[in-house]
């Protein structure tokens, strides 16, 4: 295989993963047109066609997925032997790809990496904030951030955060004008801010608990958002009412900008957990991360 042929498929393997032209050519630091070309060349060489394009995504074709998953193997492979190389350093060093939602950054993770990476300056850790599910192998992150309920048993689950709550919250402006509900079915005649599930599309259901009963509310509402904190802002400013991490607007609820509705429905949730594949070989910058996240 020619040096050419191999570098045009590392190429080809970032936009199989961003499913976008545009993205990986930013990532890669190149123009958009010189990516195409280059795939264009490469299919032409291989006599295949590798990428089903479109007008708003891009996708591999079942030879484009064939060749993913042998490169992706041998990548691996190399990574491993890269990592385990790194091993004899003194300084750990290297980039740490971690999935997690908005709300695990922002209350668990990054307050306990921002004082560690600073005694650390060669490690280099990416925080990809989504509040789906990402398949960590496939999307090749080194771990992701999750409930501990949500967490697959094939993977190693390690408890970064304590337990919380999810709470409904409306401004006083809101309900100066509307009764405070009384029971979750009561939330079906309120304006609710709606929050959107990033990688299914769909709409989050809200759950409750009262000791042994348990419902779920499909609610409606002007607004709908996919981060938590656009629905706090949403909340404060009275459009209606939002279900949200305790931990994140309590200071709105102690200072009178929201008022907490449903108290005795609010259910518990089982802390968020760092997972990884048990299988993989992870590299002392891994190991870092790991120990800095750990309760």
């Amino acid at each position: 295989m020619k040096r050419e042929d191999l570098n045009d498929m590392l190429w080809f393997l970032v936009v199989a993963e961003e499913r976008s032209f545009t993205k990986a050519a930013a990532k890669l630091g190149t123009s958009q047109s010189t990516l195409s070309h280059t795939i264009k060349h490469l299919e032409a060489r291989m006599g295949l066609r590798l990428l089903t394009r479109t007008t708003r995504s891009v996708s591999p074709t079942e030879a484009g997925e064939r060749l993913i998953r042998t490169l992706s193997s041998r990548i691996e492979e190399i990574e491993t032997e890269i990592d385990a190389l790194m091993e004899i350093r003194d300084t750990p060093s290297g980039t740490v790809r971690i999935t997690l939602s908005d709300h695990a950054l922002e209350s668990v993770v990054w307050p306990k990496l921002c004082p560690v990476l600073k005694d650390y300056p060669d490690i280099k850790v990416e925080l990809n904030t989504d509040n789906g599910f990402r398949n960590i192998v496939e999307d090749r992150f080194d771990a992701g951030v999750r409930l501990g309920e949500s967490v697959d048993k094939d993977m190693i689950a390690v408890r970064v955060g304590p337990d919380w709550r999810l709470v409904a919250v409306g401004s006083p402006s809101y309900f100066a004008t509307r009764s405070f509900p009384r029971s979750p079915q009561e939330l079906v005649a309120h304006n609710c801010i709606n929050h959107r599930q990033s990688r299914s599309g769909g709409l989050y259901t809200w759950e409750f608990e009262n000791g042994e009963k348990e419902l779920r509310v499909r609610v409606d509402g002007q607004l709908t958002f996919s981060t938590s904190y656009a629905m706090i802002d949403a909340a404060v400013n009275g459009y209606g009412i939002a279900y949200l991490p305790e931990n994140l607007v309590e200071s709105a609820v102690a200072s009178g900008r929201l008022i907490q509705v449903l108290d005795d429905w609010s259910p518990m949730f089982p802390g968020y957990y760092l997972y990884y594949p048990s299988k993989r070989q992870h590299s002392p910058a891994f190991k870092v991360v790991v120990d800095a996240l750990r309760v």
